[in-house]
């Protein structure tokens, strides 16, 4: 089973920069999306489906902001908008499709560009870390995918030093992840398989920031410590152009 995560920054812009044909051919069995921008009728979800894709979307309530969705060839069992919290589910913010077997969530970290809502992603990071822990023990098995507007390591960055004192890098957002991981029992999908330097999700559109691979790395899918038999391969889809964003994915034996 192939699961891709993707921040498109703009799902209608992203369908008149061939989307469509870049996911027929990218043929994930599951994509969950972030950044949506759009309501569910502003969406074309008739095209999705002529593809095999039955989508779900969780629209945030200010119009072109934010937004999730998940499509997916296999039908849900149950899908789940929101996590129960009005502030965050307001912002579109988490979606879960349960399947047989596990279930997938596409998640919208925020972002503290502007440092006035750092103490709000903070706050959303703990309450996501209680909502994962209480969720595995109905559903253990887990893929929780989604752009987290934060670099976990020196190597998920291209200028570490740099950029300590930026949000998204910050020595508190790092803590976070790691105990993240550590207390949710998850695997960083990527890093399983590849160590190396200078792999990245983001670019600033800035500077030929992507022209000269000054990136970060920002789009995780991470899994369950319970599937980690299962993870056959987990790459990054750097030749994606829809979004300031690329896709990330992985493949498990589902």
């Amino acid at each position: 089973m192939k699961l891709i995560t993707y921040n498109v920054n703009g799902i209608r812009a992203a369908f008149t920069k061939d989307f469509l044909g870049w996911l027929k051919t990218a043929d994930p069995d599951i994509i969950c999306i972030q950044e949506s921008k759009a309501g569910n009728d502003q969406i074309d979800i008739e095209s999705l489906e002529k593809l095999g894709y039955h989508s779900y979307w969780h629209s945030a309530v200010r119009k072109g902001y934010s937004g999730v969705g998940i499509a997916s060839k296999i039908k849900p069992n149950h899908v789940e908008y929101g996590c129960g919290i009005e502030s965050y589910d307001n912002e579109g913010r988490i979606i879960r499709a349960d399947f047989d077997g596990f279930s997938a969530i596409s998640v919208y970290v925020p972002s503290a560009s502007n440092i006035e809502r750092l103490d709000f992603k903070m706050q959303f990071c703990h309450d996501f870390l209680e909502y994962v822990k209480n969720l595995k023990k109905e559903i253990p098995n887990l893929i929780i995918s989604g752009d987290f507007n934060i670099c976990h390591e020196a190597i998920d960055i291209h200028n570490p030093k740099g950029l300590q004192n930026v949000s998204g890098f910050l020595p508190m957002e790092r803590e976070w992840m790691t105990n993240f991981i550590n207390e949710c029992q998850l695997i960083d999908s990527f890093r399983f398989f590849n160590n190396e330097p200078d792999h990245y999700t983001w670019w600033s559109y800035r500077q030929n920031s992507r022209e000269r691979n000054k990136g970060w790395r920002l789009d995780y899918n991470f899994t369950s410590y319970s599937l980690k038999d299962k993870l056959s391969r987990a790459v990054i889809l750097k030749e994606a152009v829809h979004s300031d964003h690329c896709p990330a994915l992985v493949e498990l034996s589902l």
